[in-house]
């Protein structure tokens, strides 16, 4: 997902995509799954992704490519947005910013391939080319190791726990099989690949009438009359709703919203950050609006969990203006979440 043209928006959709195009060497924008690392070293460690409120492990929510055009230092640049799913919490969030020159130890200094490989296409790798071991539960980095067969790797206590309840205890000796035989932990969201098209600006204004349109006709009397009554009546909140209704409706699928330096499209008059709420970067930088996760993304998801669950308005990713390169590993950037209604 590139960056695009000033003042445009570029709209990503979830879309069901074979296994190899959501790999690390595809450069993937994708939800759900285990992270396709960018950089495959010094990645995030446990107590980064673990939930600043109850503690647990994070989950992984999705990921966005957006390299920076005429940056040899960002040529290749990614985003992943992690998340609690543990009820009753189901409020941690945090979002990490990798990137990496065209030349580096990773990847070729050529395009990918356009095809997949099939005889590898359901192989779950869970050791990167860098030497580090991943989770078999989440796919983030794992320090801790099993005392009996020294081969699977975990984030942490809560992991292993539940790999062992899960399979882990009689495979635990199949060494030769190990990673091919990773349960489903009912832990990962489910995985789709996000697709992108450029926003008509047109559109959305037209929507806006229309919609107003629609509310007039189906109260009666004269436009001129409805007008008058909605404006005195209107609140902000109804205002700021009905601008985020119209604006998405030519496309309600949509559930992310990308444009670096833009404003996002709030759909709440509650809890709109100010400039002093979005810390700077540690550079010293300012941070600047990317991208925003759209609800729309629930649909996707599939985690209700007896009546708890991830939720959320929006969610609103800020990145450092300069993007940055702290070293070669992973820095933390800042989401706002807004819901709905929020209240004070």
């Amino acid at each position: 997902m590139a960056a695009s043209p000033a003042g445009l928006v570029e709209l990503g959709f979830a879309e069901e995509a074979p296994a190899w195009r959501l790999r690390s060497e595809q450069f993937p924008s994708k939800v759900g799954g285990r992270p396709a690392w960018l950089g495959l070293a010094e990645l995030p460690g446990p107590r980064a992704l673990a939930c600043a409120r109850c503690g647990r492990p994070l989950a992984f929510l999705l990921q966005v490519y957006a390299p920076l055009p005429g940056r040899d230092d960002a040529f290749h640049r990614s985003l992943f947005l992690f998340c609690c799913r543990e009820p009753p919490c189901c409020a941690g969030l945090r979002v990490f910013r990798n990137q990496l020159p065209r030349k580096n130890e990773f990847y070729s200094y050529e395009p990918p391939s356009e095809t997949g490989a099939s005889d590898t296409v359901d192989c779950v790798c869970l050791q990167l080319k860098s030497g580090a071991h991943l989770c078999r539960v989440c796919g983030c980095l794992g320090p801790m190791t099993c005392s009996r067969c020294k081969q699977a790797h975990y984030c942490s206590k809560e992991h292993q726990t539940l790999d062992w309840r899960l399979g882990h205890k009689q495979a635990c000796t199949q060494l030769d099989h190990l990673d091919h035989t990773v349960p489903d932990h009912n832990f990962l969201f489910p995985e789709f690949e996000i697709v992108t098209e450029t926003e008509d600006e047109i559109l959305p204004e037209a929507v806006e009438m229309e919609d107003y349109s629609d509310i007039v006709g189906s109260m009666g009397g004269t436009p001129e009359e409805e007008l008058d009554s909605m404006a005195k009546h209107e609140s902000k909140e109804d205002h700021i709703f009905q601008k985020f209704k119209s604006k998405i409706a030519q496309e309600p699928e949509q559930i992310l919203r990308y444009g670096r330096g833009i404003q996002p499209i709030w759909i709440s008059g509650e809890n709109i950050p100010q400039e002093k709420d979005i810390p700077d970067c540690p550079c010293g930088a300012k941070r600047i609006f990317e991208f925003q996760v759209m609800p729309q993304l629930l649909n996707h998801l599939k985690a209700d969990r007896l009546g708890t669950s991830v939720d959320w308005g929006i969610l609103a990713i800020f990145t450092c203006a300069e993007s940055c390169s702290l070293g070669t590993g992973y820095t933390e950037e800042f989401v706002w979440k807004q819901d709905v209604t929020d209240t004070p």
